[in-house]
């Protein structure tokens, strides 16, 4: 292992470009019951807008030259290739936050948070996760939430971070508690937009709910009985999957759509598709679902602050169950109907984060 860090640009091959292109023009569309919208999944409708707009309105090369604005460098750590930004803030005393997102996003969910937050004197380390986009794929088996972890941990010592703070959304929001437990002499506090502790089936644990509560538990109940069924394959055989996103990048729109929603903008859905394709990770981010199913779970809580702000519309946790798992210190529910705060909410997080962190500094 080499502890070298490389200064890393995105450049992507016409020859590939060119490939999806023609792969796109050349779709064969599934059929669909009339008037049955997205009653059994994303619609035709839907695939076919972002489709057509990949094809005729999405510009790659501009995306791509927009991304390297931002300083990137690669890395190796435990045997993988590790991508990540590392924005700077001009202020001198500047204090580091490591960001982490999930799936079916990248990195490029933290793009708009970066520059309240380096205007308000904090360096930024966003890194792709192993298997995804730029970090991926994965070379081998076990990279589950605790490794990553932990590899997020030596990413910052080789950074020259003594003390930093780890933040957090989707699956994100489970890998930067663990950064937490796995580094504590070192990681002043977590922010997360989703805390994910659940009942244990005791229905004495459901008693005397808040509102919010009520709300949060309902949102999971929903989620579970209507859109779980992504997570179940992801978790068991995701290899099985793997054949058909990485041969189609009209399937891969379609699966990755159902949580890239109509509420988010083309571009952004299109953006995080992309990073998948054409970094031929589609196979491998879903692989992470994978290991961390298989993985032990922890048996205490953790100990570093943990600090919650979520989307009141979409399921952010439940507090009682988080207090049983974490040292819960701030819990906030934000009237902004999303699952991609820092990308939809950009100013509203960074000042949460801001606010959360400045006490840690």
């Amino acid at each position: 292992m080499t502890a070298a860090i490389t200064p890393f640009g995105i450049d992507i091959s016409q020859a590939d470009l060119d490939d999806l292109q023609n792969r796109l023009a050349r779709t064969r569309w599934t059929d669909q019951i009339a008037g049955s919208g997205d009653t059994y999944g994303v619609g035709v409708d839907r695939v076919q807008h972002l489709v057509g707009y990949w094809r005729d309105g999405f510009d790659w090369r501009a995306v791509e030259a927009a991304l390297n604005v931002y300083p990137q460098f690669t890395t190796e750590i435990d045997g993988q290739n590790i991508h990540f930004l590392h924005v700077k803030s001009p202020q001198g005393d500047a204090f580091p936050l490591i960001l982490t997102h999930g799936w079916p996003g990248t990195f490029v969910e933290f793009l708009d948070v970066i520059e309240p937050l380096t205007a308000a004197g904090f360096d930024l380390v966003i890194p792709s996760v192993p298997g995804y986009g730029f970090s991926g794929p994965t070379a081998e088996a076990g990279w589950n939430d605790t490794r990553i972890a932990r590899a997020w941990a030596e990413l910052m010592r080789r950074l020259g971070y003594a003390r930093y703070g780890a933040v957090g959304n989707d699956g994100g929001s489970a890998i930067s508690p663990e950064v937490g437990r796995v580094d504590p002499e070192h990681v002043v506090g977590v922010h997360v937009t989703q805390v994910y502790s659940f009942p244990s089936g005791d229905p004495a644990e459901l008693v005397d709910l808040d509102d919010d509560e009520k709300q949060s538990l309902a949102t999971l109940d929903w989620f579970v009985k209507n859109k779980m069924g992504f997570n179940v394959l992801q978790s068991q055989q995701p290899q099985t999957l793997a054949h058909a996103l990485m041969d189609s990048p009209t399937g891969l729109v379609g699966w990755n759509s159902q949580l890239l929603g109509p509420d988010l903008d083309d571009d952004f859905v299109l953006t995080n598709i992309a990073i998948h394709w054409l970094t031929g990770t589609a196979g491998s981010a879903i692989r992470h679902y994978y290991e961390k199913d298989k993985a032990d779970r922890p048996t205490e809580p953790s100990t570093v602050p943990v600090a919650l702000s979520g989307s009141a519309g979409d399921f952010h946790g439940i507090r009682r169950f988080a207090e049983r798992d974490h040292n819960i210190v701030s819990w906030k529910t934000h009237n902004v109907f999303t699952h991609y705060l820092h990308h939809s909410a950009p100013d509203l997080m960074a000042g949460e984060l801001a606010e959360f962190f400045t006490q840690y500094r």
